[in-house]
């Protein structure tokens, strides 16, 4: 099975380093992804087409003419009370329990979803796709989704999420199934 997944296209909240807050996208999103529809075009014969719920992620699906499936398990990290902070209002705030997080995989200082947690969620969902079959599976989310399922597919340690970048409409694709995935590049 194939499995590709798309970063959808980027809001003023990635501009603002700022925590998923479900903002649609903005005009400058929508310029870039109208550059980016030749080329990812291809991906839109697959038979399962999915997106994280959030309107960024659910835009670019439609603007790729993909009428995605919204994928609960695709939406990104909750980050609990950091919801809609930038980074920095976050450390300046709380600068001991950003430290935290950013040391332990397991802690949720936030009061959201621990990355090992979110890592096995995304990975949870990599694993239930169908196996009956070979179909080809896109989905459009956030960058972290991407991140995550890349974690998950090559068994890294969590401190390579901190150590891996995925832009806007980046695509990373996936071969395998069910605790077997390989990382696919080109």
């Amino acid at each position: 099975m194939l499995v590709t997944l798309i970063a959808a296209a980027r809001t003023s909240s990635v501009l603002d380093a700022r925590f998923d807050d479900d903002r649609p996208l903005d005009i400058d999103a929508w310029r870039g992804l109208e550059r980016a529809i030749p080329a990812l075009l291809p991906l839109t014969t697959a038979e399962l087409r999915y997106c994280s719920p959030s309107p960024a992620a659910r835009q670019t699906g439609e603007a790729l003419g993909l009428a995605p499936l919204a994928q609960p398990a695709l939406r990104d990290c909750d980050m609990g009370r950091w919801r809609g902070r930038t980074l920095r209002e976050v450390t300046e705030r709380e600068p001991a329990a950003v430290d935290v997080w950013l040391a332990d995989p397991r802690s949720a200082p936030h009061g959201g979803e621990p990355l090992l947690a979110f890592v096995s969620r995304v990975g949870g969902w990599l694993d239930t796709r169908p196996v009956d079959y070979d179909p080809r599976v896109v989905a459009v989310t956030e960058p972290s989704v991407l991140r995550a399922a890349v974690l998950y597919a090559l068994k890294a340690p969590p401190q390579a999420y901190w150590r891996t970048e995925v832009g806007p409409l980046s695509v990373v694709s996936l071969s395998g199934g069910r605790g077997r995935w390989s990382l696919r590049l080109g």
